[in-house]
Order: C-alpha cells, then sequence, then structure tokens
C-alpha cells in the first residue's frame, strides 16, 4: 500500500512539475510583438517619456475627433469593430493605456507605479496635448469609461460629448470576476503569476466578460494572451488592482455636462446593468442603451449591435 501511495505521489509530483513548466510564460519584449499586433496603421508616439501605441485614422479636418480607451487587461484592438466604421466620416483615435497592450508599465516623466484612475485621465489629457486635440469625444469601456469621465470632470472644457460602455466609476458588487483579476489581486499569486500564466485562464477570463461564449475564440484568446506578456504588464495588472479606488471620486459624475450616451451590457457579470441608470440619473441629459444579449466588453463583442446608437448620438448615418 505504501509503495502504491509513493508511486502516485511521485506521479503527482511529475504531472505538477510538468504542469507549471508548460505555465511559465516569461516576459515578452514588445519589439516581438510589434509585427503580429501593431500593423498600419499602427504607430508608436513618445509623450512625456512614454512611448504609446496608437492608432489615428479617418479625416484629418476632424474639429473633435473620437478618442477611444479600452478596458483592463484590454487594448486599442478592442474597438476595431467601431473604427473601421466610424473612421469613414470622423478621426478615430484608439490606444494602449499605459500598463496594457504595447504601450506597457508608466515611464518617462510619470510615476512607475501609479495606476490610480485620475492618473490615467491626466496621462490622456497629456496625450491629446501631444496629438493637438483640443477638444474631443471620448468614449472608453469599463476602465476606460472611468478614465473618460474624470477626464472630463478634470477639463470639460476638452470634451464635447462622452461615450460610456460599462463603465465603472461606482462602487459595486460584481456577481462574477475574471479568474486572472482575482489572481492579480491576491498577494503572493500575483508575484507568481508574473511568470506562470495558462493559455487556459486567459480563455476562461475572456469567457466571464462576453455573453456568447462561441465568440471566445483561439485568435481572441491569442491576442489577450500575448498582450499580456508582454513586459511589465503582469506587475502594473497588480499595482492596478491594488490600485482600485471603487467609488472613490464618483460624486464628480453629478456635475459632467458633456452630451453622454451610456451603453451597457445586458449580461454583464463584472459590472452590473444597474449602473447603466445610476449614471443616466447622476448625468443630466445622459441617455441609457441597454444592449440584449451582450456582456461587458458589447463593443468587442459585437459592433454590428453596439454602433447604432453610437452612430445616432454622433449625427452619422446609420449602418
Amino acid at each position: 500500500m505504501s509503495a502504491t501511495l509513493l508511486r502516485l505521489a511521485g506521479l503527482l509530483l511529475m504531472l505538477s512539475a510538468l504542469a507549471v513548466a508548460l505555465s511559465r510564460a516569461p516576459d515578452r519584449p514588445v519589439q516581438s510583438l510589434v509585427a503580429r499586433w501593431a500593423p498600419p496603421p499602427s504607430d508608436f508616439v513618445e509623450v512625456k517619456g512614454q512611448v504609446v501605441h496608437l492608432r489615428d485614422v479617418g479625416p484629418r479636418g476632424d474639429p473633435a475627433p473620437i478618442v477611444l480607451l479600452h478596458g483592463t487587461s484590454a487594448s486599442l484592438h478592442t474597438w476595431e469593430g467601431w473604427t473601421a466604421v466610424l473612421g469613414r466620416s470622423r478621426r478615430v483615435i484608439t490606444l494602449d493605456l499605459p500598463g496594457f497592450g504595447l504601450t506597457g508599465p508608466f515611464t518617462g516623466q510619470y510615476a512607475p507605479d501609479d495606476y490610480r484612475g485620475d492618473t490615467y485621465a491626466r496621462f490622456v489629457l497629456d496625450v491629446m496635448d501631444a496629438l493637438k486635440l483640443p477638444r474631443v469625444v471620448l468614449g472608453g469601456n469599463s476602465l476606460g469609461g472611468e478614465v473618460a469621465w474624470r477626464v472630463a470632470s478634470l477639463a470639460p472644457e476638452r470634451v464635447e460629448r462622452l461615450v460610456l460602455v460599462d463603465a465603472t466609476g461606482y462602487a459595486f458588487e460584481p456577481d462574477a470576476v475574471p479568474l486572472g483579476f482575482r489572481i492579480a489581486s491576491t498577494p503572493v499569486l500575483n508575484r507568481i503569476g508574473e511568470h506562470l500564466l495558462p493559455r487556459a485562464l486567459v480563455a476562461q477570463s475572456l469567457l466571464s466578460v462576453y455573453a456568447d461564449p462561441s465568440l471566445v475564440t483561439e485568435p481572441l484568446v491569442d491576442r489577450y494572451f500575448e498582450l499580456t506578456l508582454r513586459e511589465g504588464n503582469r506587475r502594473a495588472l497588480g499595482l492596478r488592482m491594488r490600485q482600485l479606488e471603487m467609488g472613490a471620486h464618483a460624486e464628480r459624475i453629478k456635475a459632467l455636462t458633456q452630451p453622454t450616451l451610456i451603453l451597457w451590457g445586458e449580461d454583464d457579470r463584472l459590472v452590473p446593468a444597474s449602473l447603466a441608470r445610476r449614471f443616466e440619473a447622476d448625468i443630466r441629459g445622459s441617455r441609457a442603451v441597454i444592449l440584449f444579449g451582450l456582456g461587458h466588453v458589447p463593443q468587442e463583442e459585437s459592433p454590428g449591435l453596439t454602433l447604432p446608437p453610437v452612430l445616432e448620438f454622433l449625427g452619422l448615418p446609420p449602418l
């Protein structure tokens, strides 16, 4: 009996060692990711010493370009469906926020470990200055939505309109949190996660934010997996999760005066759809649209279902 148990224990140790070896995922230098994830029209610009990955498409004569901001652990790619349509008649700028995508962690003149909401908002204003954008239509999903309303609060004269997509900002209790976020916010585990990253964990995290699991494809998982491995991004995610300010400065939302469109996936299990009505109640003259059958990243899950209210809001021809 003891010999059998010893053999089983040895087998389990071997399998564990194999699992660790297969899950080992060292950071990747940004140069190794550019060819696949930054083809034209991607560009890299320097903002106060921070090299920023962005895309700038559409007519340059637009007096109020559209700037779109992604959510936690995402990248500018989340807006590709929107930019393909909006870029036909409007200038559209998407970018990787620091700590995510190919932009990577804060550096240059920025405090290296500060990933709070207003820090991101000031960074976006710096990007606008660098691109000589005096006034924009600002949109964002999740964290990006929070950054958008914070920019509008800090510099209202710079924001003509707001589009908030499943935005954070209020204190709330999620129904489900992606496993990757839970690991990033857990001491010890987050340090281990800087070296190990099972691809299946990324897939599971995406399944928790998509309403339709059939849309979580292998290429989609590849993108999130590889961009998470960009050097420094996993450490930055851990810092971001520890610096979450649930509900901090939410009183500023009531002071917003910009025309605002609020879009929300009905099946968002991370940031509940009830918050759409709270934004609508707090922002005078705003309008909330609940998107049936979509989750936390509706613009990525279905550009076709999310774009019609945006086009109407911006006074553009329908699809």
